[in-house]
């Protein structure tokens, strides 16, 4: 989290058309606290009940321990890039990520 946080503005496009929301299966109460005190620039929400995590094939075992996965999901509602696992302490990983959301980023007026 601290990675895409110092990485914001270039992985994704400084939240231009990007909309970044980290899940994890901690309370809300502890991800909000975490967010506020590490200055995350994203959302952060709570799938308690492994919801989210069991419709991406995240749990890791029926223990409900959930991998480190990561999915960028087009505007079109479909997955266009995963990592699972996300290798986090990789830092071509972050590379593919960013070439991943820039594949999937509106085209710039060059100026011409």
């Amino acid at each position: 989290m601290h990675a895409y946080r110092d990485q914001y503005a270039q992985l994704f496009n400084d939240g231009q058309d990007v909309v970044l929301i980290a899940i994890s299966a901690d309370p809300i109460d502890a991800l909000t606290s975490w967010a506020k005190d590490d200055q995350f620039q994203f959302l952060v929400a709570s799938d308690q009940d492994l919801k989210v995590a069991t419709q991406y094939g995240a749990l890791a075992s029926r223990s409900g321990v959930t991998n480190r996965n990561l999915f960028v999901v087009g505007p079109d509602g479909k997955i266009a890039y995963r990592a699972v696992p996300f290798r986090e302490v990789d830092p071509t990983a972050y590379t593919e990520l960013g070439d991943a959301v820039d594949q999937l980023s509106p085209p710039t007026d060059g100026g011409s």
